[in-house]
């Protein structure tokens, strides 16, 4: 391998290590030498390696900054896939929103989702405690359209509302919480596996 050639490789390499110092000497090791093989294939995929055909596999891989940035997403993502807590997923979401519009919008749907689950499972709860406040309400807005609230009992409810499930609110909101963060949590999982498929990185950590 000429050594100019050699040069540009471990440049690269170099700066992806520095970024992806956080992981244990093995993994890095690994996804180097995955990395490695991968250039080189992709360089000598149509002859002779050259410091262009480098030049170009590099810049298909993306800058080292980036790559890593997606080595760890994928890392984040898989093991939210093994813990299954909304706090991981949540966090591997955020990651992944820095990423891609897609993570983006992903994120945004499953923090709406928890909110409103766990929204109704804190209605359920807290009804005993507020029986006159808490509960599912529905009013007339300024605007004239009739509009629904989900309250936990701390405040008064606007003028003219009227609660529509009374103590029913209790099942109602424990099943329907629960589904939703159930119903959440598969719809953030099956996402980010659909992009670990999308992103097969050579020598992921996972």
């Amino acid at each position: 391998m000429a050594e100019d050639v050699k040069q540009r490789i471990e440049a690269y390499l170099g700066r992806l290590r520095v970024r992806l110092r956080g992981v244990n000497n093995r993994d890095l090791h690994e996804i180097v030498e995955e990395l490695r093989s991968h250039i080189l294939d992709k360089a000598a995929a149509n002859g002779e390696v050259t410091v262009a055909r480098v030049d170009a596999a590099l810049a298909a891989l993306g800058t080292p900054e980036e790559l890593a940035a997606e080595y760890i997403t994928d890392d984040l993502l898989a093991r939210a896939e093994v813990s299954r807590s909304p706090m991981h997923i949540l966090g591997s979401l955020f990651r992944w929103a820095s990423l891609s519009v897609a993570g983006f919008f992903v994120f945004v749907g499953s923090i709406t989702g928890y909110f409103l689950g766990a929204s109704f499972i804190l209605c359920a709860l807290l009804k005993p405690l507020h029986p006159q406040t808490a509960g599912l309400w529905v009013y007339q807005a300024a605007s004239g359209q009739l509009t629904s609230s989900l309250r936990l009992g701390f405040g008064d409810p606007p003028v003219g509302a009227r609660e529509i499930l009374g103590w029913w609110i209790v099942p109602i909101g424990l099943v329907v919480g629960c589904a939703l963060l159930m119903l959440t949590t598969r719809f953030a999982l099956w996402c980010a596996r659909q992009y670990r498929r999308s992103r097969v990185l050579p020598g992921s950590l996972i």
